[in-house]
């Protein structure tokens, strides 16, 4: 079925989020209880407390925000067998800016009825964590994103994580996982996901962050493109803007 997608009309991202403050004491009150709450529902061992388990605030809606939104398409404008894969990022410590700059893209260049996102595990965390965190930011959701009530046949998000399981739900594969498999080069070679909290609030390397983050979106169009069965990218058929 894959094949039967233009792949023109899909937009790869990739998303970096952090907790919302450096650490707990940043939290007012109010959402000291309510993280003291969620991180009751986290406790392991008598070790875990609220502000040991802080760092992990960044992969909730409700407790992180977005950093980096990394995005990546191919693009239709070029020569008969010839590939062009064009990415960009949007990242600063402004997380309503870049939210705003992202629905911007998706309003104007994909917003049409054969348009689609594709995400590693994007159905379970980036799709809901756009959305969730452009609602608290007060930006209107782009149609693409707002899937509530939409039929299943007119599906726009597209997850190579799910695409992978082929109906069975009982494990999660993870990215690096894929690329090994269809050797693709890894794109944790500088730093994992759980790195991005320190290089973010202690290193301050956004830049740092937006490379890892556009490495996970080009490997996200790589697997979509083993599924299909087609060619890899080479280097001259990537073009980065930062």
């Amino acid at each position: 079925m894959l094949d039967k997608i233009n792949i023109h009309d899909i937009l790869f991202l990739d998303i970096e989020t952090v907790p919302a403050y450096a650490d707990y004491s940043g939290l007012s009150g109010q959402m000291k209880e309510l993280w003291d709450h969620k991180a009751s529902l986290l406790k392991k061992s008598d070790d875990d407390t609220p502000e040991t388990l802080y760092n992990r605030a960044g992969i909730y809606a409700e407790f992180g925000k977005i950093i980096c939104i990394s995005a990546g398409f191919f693009n239709p404008n070029t020569k008969k067998n010839v590939r062009e894969f064009r990415m960009t990022a949007f990242y600063g410590d402004d997380e309503k800016q870049l939210l705003h700059d992202f629905a911007a893209l998706l309003n104007k260049h994909f917003n049409g009825a054969a348009n689609q996102l594709c995400a590693h595990n994007g159905k379970e965390f980036d799709f809901p964590f756009l959305a969730r965190r452009m609602l608290v930011n007060k930006i209107r959701i782009p149609s693409i994103l707002d899937v509530g009530g939409k039929k299943p046949w007119e599906n726009t998000l597209l997850d190579t994580m799910q695409l992978w399981r082929f109906g069975d739900y009982k494990q999660y594969t993870s990215l690096q996982l894929l690329a090994a498999l269809f050797n693709i080069p890894t794109p944790k070679d500088d730093m994992q996901g759980s790195d991005v909290h320190r290089v973010y609030w202690q290193e301050k390397n956004l830049q740092r962050i937006a490379t890892y983050c556009g490495k996970d979106t080009l490997t996200v169009a790589q697997i979509f493109l083993s599924y299909r069965g087609e060619e890899l990218l080479k280097d001259g058929e990537i073009f980065l803007a930062l």
